[in-house]
């Protein structure tokens, strides 16, 4: 074999080496549909901003050890989009003290919140993000407050009604992120309640799940079912399917003994 020949060979044989190399570094880094490292959870909160309405999941994510941070969007009545940032502010403060990813679960207009971060800069941040009553296609109570006007219906009141431009200019679920969405048939604030589902998430109705359910939607963060829900949402494998009626009981167990600060 000539000289040249075998150059030429060697530098067939190169390329296919590279791009050997080049397929497994692509499989290790992005294309494995391994998830990142478990970071802290954020908690956001729903309309009006209260943080207090959300202790009873602090309480049950810490007792099984997960860090747990509240976002503070103010009063929660101000620009849903603005409330985005500062979820993005404390994504990107997780990163840079070392986190690999975050959890996000959003209560009622936190969720919608959630979407608006993660369809911006946080799709590829998040690892898994739980809604919890959310109106993902908005409200009729907030739709009759953006009709009467005035101050009764300000800002986020007007983009949770239904058909509102921002609702209608969000994807549905962006990112990598596993999306979960949880919601009671009982729920009086969000109107129609199915409002919930979300295209591309696991939807979870809590009726479904235990016949007997009766969560309003301010109950929701402090219900054992939903709390059950969560955890198992955000630990373990990712969730593809709701729990079947017969893990009611399981389910509703481990949300009662994280609420009392118990593993």
């Amino acid at each position: 074999m000539s000289r040249r020949r075998r150059a030429f060979l060697g530098g067939l044989l190169a390329l296919a080496l590279l791009a050997v190399v080049g397929v497994v570094v692509a499989r290790t880094l992005g294309g494995s549909g391994r998830e990142p490292a478990e970071g802290p959870v954020l908690l956001v909160p729903g309309y009006g901003g209260s943080e207090t309405s959300l202790s009873p999941l602090v309480t049950a994510l810490r007792s099984v050890g997960r860090d747990v941070r509240v976002v503070d969007v103010g009063d929660g009545t101000g620009d849903l989009r603005t409330q985005a940032t500062a979820l993005g502010r404390a994504a990107d403060a997780a990163l840079a003290g070392g986190a690999a990813s975050v959890d996000v679960v959003g209560y009622s207009a936190g969720g919608v919140v959630a979407r608006v971060w993660a369809a911006g800069t946080g799709g590829d941040t998040a690892r898994r993000v739980v809604t919890l009553g959310s109106p993902h296609h908005g409200t009729s109570v907030a739709s009759l407050g953006a009709v009467l006007g005035g101050g009764a219906c300000p800002t986020a009141c007007r983009q949770l009604a239904e058909g509102s431009d921002l609702l209608a200019g969000l994807p549905e679920t962006p990112g990598a992120a596993h999306w979960l969405s949880v919601w009671t048939a009982d729920d009086e604030t969000v109107t129609p309640p199915d409002s919930a589902v979300l295209a591309g998430a696991v939807d979870v109705e809590v009726q479904a799940v235990c016949a007997d359910a009766r969560v309003t939607h301010g109950g929701l963060p402090g219900d054992p079912l939903v709390v059950g829900l969560v955890l198992r949402a955000l630990g373990g494998p990712p969730v593809d399917a709701p729990p079947p009626a017969g893990e009611c009981g399981a389910v509703r167990a481990a949300g009662s003994l994280a609420l009392v600060g118990r593993r």
